[in-house]
C-alpha cells in the first residue's frame, strides 16, 4: 500500500466514524466518544 493510498484509507475511516456518530442523533460526551472508538479499535484488533 503507497503513503497515499494509506491516507485516503485513513480519512474514508474518520469520514465514516463521523457518520455514525452524526447520524446517531445522540449528542456524546467526549468520554463517550473515546469509549466508542476504543471499542471500535479493539473490535478491529480482531479481525
Amino acid at each position: 500500500m503507497t503513503d497515499k493510498e494509506r491516507k485516503d484509507t485513513q480519512k474514508a475511516l474518520l469520514y465514516d466514524l463521523r457518520r455514525l456518530i452524526k447520524n446517531s442523533g445522540k449528542d456524546y460526551t467526549n468520554e463517550e466518544l473515546c469509549n466508542l472508538l476504543d471499542t471500535i479499535a479493539e473490535a478491529k484488533d480482531q479481525e
